[in-house]
């Protein structure tokens, strides 16, 4: 869905994500989920932040094609854990965030998907950068009620060349459908369905930044969101 957004709401959207300062390293080890701080990556001499992300790059290698081989590595906000804790978010997301809970785009995720079950939407931002990746997954998480996943792209240049594209793979696994992150663009799709988020390039020259998360039937837990 292109000009989602209104131009100036998108452009707020996306200078919030090129200034933040508090981006998260999210990458797993054996299996789980570890946040790092890029702040204290960025602290790192040159030598170990490359064999942080080689040590990522060999466990994707590793587990791929295994059951439950989901690897990834990107940076990110949890906005919508911060809220439901009470911390402070920046404002922009904040808004954004009751926007997304709103009855104004609960309605139309309804509207469109004729389901009305729709009642939470979750949200963290993203920033892609060379070497990270995303592995074939299909988000479907046991005690999580999600309906539909969803992107909002907030890059306002991008080429296919530098990968970082949204991969939809069909049953053989073939690629079926890609999507390059065109600004200000909604993905929506439903839930589970296998895609990833290809390998962005060394010689990629700008950060692939989106606001993405899952429209729900629950309700938001600050012990599990």
């Amino acid at each position: 869905m292109p000009g989602f957004l209104s131009p100036e709401d998108a452009v707020r959207l996306h200078q919030a994500l090129a200034t933040e300062k508090l981006w998260l390293r999210s990458t797993m080890s054996g299996r789980q989920n570890v946040d790092i701080p890029v702040e204290a990556i960025n602290g790192m001499r040159p030598e170990q932040q490359a064999g942080l992300m080689a040590a990522s790059h060999d466990e994707a290698a590793a587990v791929l094609g295994q059951p439950g081989s989901l690897h990834y590595m990107f940076d990110t906000v949890r906005i919508d854990t911060a809220i439901v804790r009470g911390d402070w978010v920046n404002p922009v997301y904040n808004a954004f965030y009751r926007f997304l809970n709103g009855p104004e785009f609960l309605g139309f995720i309804r509207d469109l998907t004729g389901t009305n079950e729709a009642r939470y939407v979750d949200a963290r931002a993203t920033r892609f950068l060379p070497g990270h990746y995303l592995t074939e997954h299909d988000d479907y998480q046991p005690g999580r009620a999600r309906l539909f996943a969803y992107v909002l792209n907030l890059t306002p240049h991008w080429r296919s060349d530098w990968g970082g594209l949204l991969n939809f793979i069909d049953e053989d696994g073939h690629l079926a459908e890609a999507y390059a992150p065109r600004m200000n663009a909604l993905n929506l799709f439903s839930v589970p369905q296998n895609h990833s988020v290809s390998f962005v390039t060394p010689f990629a020259t700008a950060p692939r930044y989106s606001i993405t998360g899952w429209i729900r039937a629950d309700e938001p837990s600050p012990s599990k969101d």
